[in-house]
């Protein structure tokens, strides 16, 4: 039976006790958890593809053209005009997310699946088929965060009763909202899990206008890269249970989408307040403050030109990261105490020496790990179609880039 590598340090709960203690996702009645995740009984799939709007031509989870710079929502396509969410509909900590659903380029009630995640990236965003397939399958199948099954996900809160094939073995499906997998500790615009009671995943319109201050409403690369250094070092310091790992990267890359996704290109693609506010579900009162509103596309959008790749977002977590590095760890004792991931990182600290190849090689070596161990009895022929899906998504690049392909 193969075993599984979800966690990727060994002895995290040694060096960090309360980690083992406290459960990594909002249970029962807790901010995030199944009795307070909205139930919607009606359950519509995402608008289907329609050859009159055919953005990027991504159906069925196949890959499209990538070729962008057109208008989203184009005029006319009445079926991804913005409606807001009801009560009964689940949102999440990915605004990029909760904009696709808000427009039905996912399922409007948060309950997504595989192929509406790569069809919706690719048409919107202009993501490159191959990271289109990295989130996607992180989420669903490394993290846990979904159902390998039937591939669905709640793009927030724990929905497993509506996502998993057979909750009593698959156990928790937390949807995005689990921490630690996804959404980390030192979020741009979220609070920390522990200090806010489990709620990580909420907008948090204090903390964007700290992030709109401390970037002068400028969303590029050094500005970001500045205020996730101020992030870091506040929730280190207000936060006993601070937790940082290795997958904080994933925050960096997050994070290159406000300058490398969301630009308009109808504004030059230049990394705006007002386009960037939109994406976040944010607007600014005369007072200064912010007031939270749903999230979506803006009018008159234009996406990149260009497909947004997997070595692409490698180069950019490396540049937004060594601009202005951190810790990998978290707190214990009342100290901050480093993590190791060899070769990568040793005691907290990325090696001088690591490039953004490395960072790539990195990034395939956390997907490249199977899915939970507590599955591999019961759906064995699931997980060796899961190594070799592996294989014909992202093979070609591990061995162009020299990555060893540590699949168990």
């Amino acid at each position: 039976m193969k075993t599984s590598r979800l966690l990727p340090f060994v002895g995290v709960a040694t060096a960090l006790p309360w980690m083992a203690d406290k459960r990594q996702q909002s249970g029962g009645a807790q901010p995030g958890g199944p009795v307070t995740c909205p139930f919607n009984p009606n359950h519509q799939p995402a608008a289907a593809w329609d050859p009159r709007y055919p953005y990027n031509h991504a159906m069925l989870g196949l890959p499209g053209k990538g070729k962008g710079g057109y208008q989203v929502p184009a005029d006319g396509d009445t079926a991804h005009q913005f409606i807001p969410p009801t009560d009964k509909d689940i949102r999440g900590p990915c605004p990029g997310l909760n904009a696709l659903a808000n427009h039905n380029f996912i399922a409007r009630d948060g309950i997504t699946n595989y192929n509406e995640l790569l069809d919706a990236l690719q048409n919107v965003y202009n993501v490159g088929y191959d990271l289109a397939n990295f989130l996607a399958f992180y989420a669903i199948y490394v993290a846990g965060l979904g159902d390998p099954v039937t591939k669905k996900l709640s793009i927030g809160c724990d929905a497993t009763t509506r996502t998993s094939w057979s909750p009593i073995i698959t156990g928790s499906e937390p949807g995005l909202n689990g921490h630690s997998k996804m959404e980390i500790d030192a979020s741009l615009t979220r609070n920390d899990f522990f200090p806010a009671g489990g709620d990580n995943f909420s907008f948090n319109t204090t903390l964007f206008k700290m992030f709109e201050q401390s970037t002068g409403g400028l969303f590029d690369v050094d500005r970001i890269s500045k205020y996730r250094h101020e992030r870091w070092h506040q929730c280190q310091a207000e936060n006993p249970q601070f937790y940082f790992p290795i997958l904080g990267l994933f925050q960096y890359g997050a994070a290159s989408f406000l300058y490398e996704l969301w630009p308009n290109g109808n504004e030059g693609y230049i990394p705006n307040l007002h386009n960037t506010a939109t994406f976040f579900g944010a607007v600014r009162l005369p007072d200064g403050n912010y007031l939270r509103v749903p999230e979506r596309i803006p009018s008159n959008w234009v996406n990149r030109e260009n497909p947004y790749f997997l070595l692409d977002i490698a180069a950019e977590i490396f540049k937004m990261y060594t601009k202005n590095p951190v810790g990998f760890g978290g707190n214990a004792g009342g100290q901050f105490v480093g993590i190791n991931e060899p070769p990568f990182i040793n005691d907290g600290a990325l090696n001088a020496n690591t490039t953004a190849t490395d960072v790539a090689c990195l990034l395939y070596q956390i997907l490249s790990r199977p899915v939970p161990s507590t599955l591999n009895g019961v759906v064995t022929p699931l997980v060796e179609a899961t190594e070799a899906l592996l294989i014909q998504l992202f093979g070609t690049e591990y061995n162009n880039l020299g990555c060893p392909l540590a699949l168990t």
